[in-house]
């Protein structure tokens, strides 16, 4: 709801008051949720009024909204259950117990307990937390002191306690200053007008009765006529009123039309002017407003009949029918003749491509550095990509990073659903640091060195529900954070100390979409709403400058042309019809409609500019281009196939690359000639640097160090052409070309190339390590203390039955549920599920035979879970109808590992026959196998484990067998990379919680730390973790990531300890990334590192 319309909900409830209207008002006050209303409230809970202070309640929180609203809540259910129980109404109190009580039986089940055995009491006095309870009275009085704290410092209340300070009977008084200025207006005005209704403009009749409609009095001044109306009511002032004249920010010309001219200040137009309310009214030559014009059907343009009050005032007296003259109206940019841009200079052709692995959600290029590419996806991960080499520079998975510090609303949103979604990446303009923007409160800020490291700077609960717009401004040259959300606000930030410098209200609508802009040193936001809505705030509390529709009613996003001097958007509607549109900004209407795009389009188109001379926007499957000047279409692209729907697409700032998004989680990078330059030229200058590197010695590259060579470069790159193509500015304003930049690019080279040399970590002293005690103490978990055993203070221990064989030779195994909240577990007997708050024990199903040697909860119901068992069968449970749902059969010897995907909606299996197995998770059909490539050299034994894991991506998952660790793509169970040991057995591996790293495990005691494409970092000999002689054995079995510290992991060993290991402080991982694969050119072949042709240390 605009502003306006929120303050004529504030006059209304004052008029209401006024006529005593008292049940209406506070029906308003609820139902509007503008202000809640404290002596209403005192009065309802003192009375014991419960049902009407619940629902009066309703209208501005719910139970589960935060603490304390929770609070609330339960001390008005609390009251009401004591006071039945006062009056020995039994019957009454355990109704109200379990259908108000109970639902907070799920926050503290100890609590409810207690309040449930309070029935057992004659009097529940006798309870000692009780003892104190008086009357009723003083109970009630005693308890509204405590609500109104918890109302006062609930947020949600915020600005809603205060009624505004109005002048008595402020609705009267404005409808009479609306009745005299209409009054002056009539053609024959009458000395005593006599007012018979409010539905109607009013006009003074000719003398003989007939009606005429009243014209509009020139620009000039206005001369007031003599007989004003008499007042509506006693409190209204008395004569004329002059007109209102509100005060503004001076803006530039550019923006008039959309924004109020403090220069030009002028009256908001009356209903003399038209039909309808108070509108943003224009001549209708000038085409401004945004609803049905008979001119163009097409468009969808603003009238009258408008709900919202419109703040784009006319020059006072103007009517409808008036003509303002042109000299009168700001030129938004210069009319520059432009020739018609060849389609050449569109990226067209694919270049590149990059395996994401997750469905890409957003894409920004740097700002400088026109190959480095940020990426967010479906899954709530981040990574950079040099588009050039195909290298992922960074990659990160959503974590919270502070949840101590966020609201108990997100806190409780992640229990009950973990699954998070990156809604929008942007570049800061100095491409220094970046946002992010997450489907759930949460917006990430890191600071970005260039390099692969990257820095968490703030992390900021913004709104509640999804954040789903970014950007960047400086007004003040301060640089600041501005979000948007399904909150219906847009916020703005301070970058550097994530203070909320401004919170904008107005939209009745989720907030889709913002865009920042600046001119004349005029710092304005617009942002548009799921309902269509566009609006513009400056920098100020003085509320929206813009109240318009824009063609396609939802889903808007706004954006500049590169030279900031054109303004686009692109919309779709939910009938699947797409807009893009330019806009006039000095008349806020449609300048042009853009066509070419079908008539239904799947899901959101989005669009993108470029060079302030093309549009771009994905739809049908490919990419659409548009040159500004034009509204048919240029031409489009499928860029090879594989295109979803409605792509993602974004340009680099030159231009001369698009990244596309496709449907196999997959990037493509279009490329034209300049780009094509660009990507050869930075290609050359890898190549070109590792040589310098190759080839350097102490005496020749002293002033940097000594440094050694980086393998894995392609000798095909020795071929190509080291010419440096010049490919124009790397940024705005600044003309460098590749050439330019070529020292720092191979600076750059060299130091991430200095010196790599394996770290082997031998001794103690070079990490932290911790056995943990049999005798566990209540400490933090950390590799310098003992780790925090949780246990409930019942002392109940969660044990498994047990068959009759022999435990030694039992199969154990357990799974946890997505949100830790379940834990499953098997000991060659029964199956066990337990509840791991209480550890109590819930439920327990199949017995053996067969027994369960493997357990998986479903990725999205934790009610089903995939059990593989030692007769080779896996078996798909309904936990809550205990029934098997289906028995999946295709593996020779027992199940050893199981892993879902919950991408691409398989169950990858595998089992003691070597063998890997794919499952539907629709209808649990088989979609392929395979059985693993065994090393030469190497045989496995009759009964070997094999374990199955998914990297992050979902797509690429890891197999680690006794004689090997490899990476397969699920799809296609295709092995992408096989590392092989030089001597001893893999005994476990996994991937670290970020899958940057995998830990893998030996039977001689060691742990190496490998990369994610199985290339060598780091190895950890037994002697550095073991506190005695190292022993043959005494081995780790299994491994163990930490879910949230990447360079911690937990080693599980033979004789039954477990160790905790992480790096030192002052090292912070483990070694270093080996020198980078030779990725550029055309496709990757990959060796396993145990090759002999690799130069890669094996074991």
């Amino acid at each position: 709801m605009s502003s306006l319309s929120r303050e004529l909900v504030f006059l209304i409830l004052q008029f209401l008051d006024e006529e005593k209207f008292k049940e209406t008002v506070h029906k308003l006050e609820q139902e509007s949720g503008f202000y809640f209303n404290m002596k209403h409230f005192e009065e309802a809970v003192l009375a014991g009024n419960w049902e009407e202070v619940e629902r009066y309640l309703s209208g501005f929180t719910k139970v589960d909204d935060n603490r304390y609203s929770m609070k609330i809540f339960f001390e008005i259910r609390k009251q009401k259950y004591l006071e039945a129980l006062d009056k020995k109404e039994r019957a009454k109190a355990v109704d109200i117990l379990m259908k108000d009580l109970k639902v907070f039986a799920a926050f503290n089940e100890d609590l409810f307990k207690e309040i449930t055995q309070l029935l057992t009491l004659e009097n529940f006095r006798e309870n000692e937390q009780l003892s104190k309870y008086g009357d009723t009275k003083s109970a009630r009085s005693v308890m509204l002191s405590e609500l109104k704290k918890l109302i006062e410092a609930n947020p949600l209340f915020r600005d809603k306690l205060q009624f505004p300070n109005l002048k008595n009977s402020r609705l009267r008084t404005l409808i009479n200053q609306s009745l005299n200025w209409q009054h002056q207006l009539c053609k024959n005005p009458r000395p005593n007008p006599d007012i018979k209704t409010l539905f109607y403009d009013h006009s003074c009749s000719q003398p003989n009765g007939a009606r005429v409609a009243s014209p509009a009095p020139p620009v000039m001044n206005v001369m007031q006529k003599p007989g004003g109306f008499p007042q509506l009511g006693p409190h209204a002032g008395t004569g004329v009123i002059t007109q209102f004249q509100p005060q503004a920010t001076a803006l530039p010309g550019q923006l008039t039309g959309w924004m109020a001219n403090a220069s030009n200040a002028t009256p908001i137009s009356h209903p003399a002017m038209s039909t309808g309310p108070l509108g943003l009214a224009v001549p209708p030559n000038s085409a401004t407003l945004l609803k049905h014009p008979a001119s163009n059907p097409h468009v969808d343009y603003h009238s009258a009949d408008s709900e919202h009050v419109h703040k784009r005032p006319r020059p006072m007296g103007t009517s409808e029918e008036a003509s303002i003259p042109t000299a009168h109206l700001p030129v938004a940019y210069a009319s520059i003749s432009r020739n018609q841009h060849g389609i050449d200079e569109l990226p067209k052709n694919v270049a590149v491509t990059l395996n994401q692995g997750s469905i890409v959600i957003s894409m920004d290029f740097h700002p400088s550095q026109p190959t480095h590419l940020l990426v967010g996806t479906n899954v709530g991960d981040i990574a950079i990509w040099e588009v050039s080499c195909r290298e992922r520079l960074v990659h990160r998975n959503f974590k919270v990073w502070q949840l101590s510090a966020c609201s108990a609303l997100f806190q409780s949103t992640l229990v009950k659903d973990p699954s998070i979604s990156v809604n929008r990446v942007l570049w800061s303009p100095d491409g220094n640091q970046f946002g992010v923007a997450y489907s759930k409160h949460i917006v990430h800020f890191y600071d970005f060195n260039g390099r692969e490291d990257l820095i968490q700077h703030l992390e900021i609960d913004a709104h509640i529900g999804g954040v789903n717009d970014i950007a960047f401004s400086q007004p003040g040259k301060k640089l600041c954070i501005v979000t948007c959300g399904d909150d219906k606000t847009i916020k703005v930030w301070d970058a550097a100390t994530a203070e909320v410098l401004y919170t904008y209200e107005g939209h009745e609508a989720p907030v889709y979409s913002i865009c920042t802009h600046s001119k004349e040193n005029i710092h304005f936001i617009f942002s548009t709403s799921l309902d269509g809505k566009i609006k513009a705030w400056l920098y100020d509390n003085g509320g929206s400058r813009v109240d318009y529709i824009a063609p396609g009613h939802c889903c808007t996003s706004m954006a500049y042309s590169a030279d900031g001097t054109r303004l686009f958007s692109c919309a779709s509607s939910k009938d699947g019809d797409t807009y893009i549109v330019e806009w006039n900004e000095s008349e806020g209407s449609v300048k042009r409609k853009y066509s070419g795009f079908c008539k239904r389009s799947i899901g959101v188109v989005q669009f993108d500019t470029t060079k302030s001379r093309f549009l771009a926007a994905g739809d049908e499957f490919m990419i659409k281009f548009w040159d500004m000047d034009n509204t048919n279409l240029l031409t489009t692209t499928d860029a090879d196939g594989g295109l979803p729907a409605s792509p993602r697409i974004r340009f680099n700032s030159l231009g001369s690359l698009l990244a596309v998004s496709t449907s196999d989680n997959c990037i493509k990078i279009l490329a034209n000639v300049e780009g094509f330059q660009l990507l050869r030229s930075l290609e050359t200058r890898l190549y070109g640097a590792s040589r310098l590197v190759a080839e350097a010695k102490a005496s020749t590259l002293s002033p940097l160090g000594t440094v050694s060579a980086v393998p894995g470069t392609s000798i095909a790159d020795a071929d190509r052409s080291t010419q440096v193509a010049q490919v124009g500015a790397l940024q705005s304003g600044d003309n460098r070309t590749i050439a330019d930049v070529k020292p720092r690019i191979v600076d750059e080279l060299l130091d991430k190339s200095n010196v790599w040399k394996l770290a082997e970590i031998t001794e103690p002293s070079q990490c932290s390590s911790l056995r943990l005690p049999d005798n566990l103490l209540t400490v933090k978990a950390t590799a310098a203390a003992v780790p925090q055993i949780w246990q409930p203070t019942s002392g109940i221990l969660m044990t498994n039955e047990t068959s009759d064989a022999n435990t030694e030779e039992a199969i154990h195994c357990f799974a946890l549920s997505k949100n830790d909240s379940y834990v499953l577990s098997a000991s060659g007997g029964k199956i066990s599920l337990f509840n791991m708050m209480s550890f109590k024990t819930m439920t327990t199903f199949m017995p053996p035979p067969p027994a369960a040697t493997f357990l998986a909860f479903h990725p999205q119901d934790n009610n089903i879970i995939a059990i593989g068992m030692d007769d080779s069968s896996i078996q798909i449970y309904n936990v809550r109808v205990d029934e098997v749902k289906s028995k999946l059969r295709g593996h020779q010897k027992r199940i050893t590992g199981l892993a879902f995907s919950n991408v691409l909606n398989i169950l990858i299996s595998s089992g003691a026959d070597s063998q890997l197995c794919v499952w539907g998770m629709n209808a649990w059909d088989k979609q392929g196998s395979k059985f693993l490539q065994i090393p030469p050299g190497r045989t496995s034994g009759p009964v070997v484990e094999t374990k199955v894991q998914f990297h992050q991506d979902q797509v690429q998952f890891l197999v680690v067998h006794e004689s090997h660790i490899a990476i397969y793509e699920a799809r296609k169970l295709e092995c992408l990379k096989q590392w092989v040991p030089r001597d001893g057995l893999v005994t476990h591996a996994t991937y670290s919680c970020d899958s940057q790293m995998i830990y893998a495990s030996f039977t001689d005691g060691s742990v190496n730390v490998l990369t994610a494409t199985l290339r060598l970092r780091c190895r950890i000999s037994p002697a550095a973790y073991l506190n005695s002689p190292p022993s043959s054995n005494i081995y780790p079995v299994v491994v163990a990531a930490n879910p949230t510290d990447p360079y911690q992991f937990a080693l599980g060993l033979t004789d039954g300890g477990v160790h905790v290991v992480e790096p030192l402080e002052s090292q912070g991982k483990w070694g270093t990334s080996p020198p980078l694969e030779n990725v550029v050119g055309g496709s990757i072949t990959i060796q396993p590192v145990g090759n002999p042709n690799s130069d890669q240390p094996s074991r």
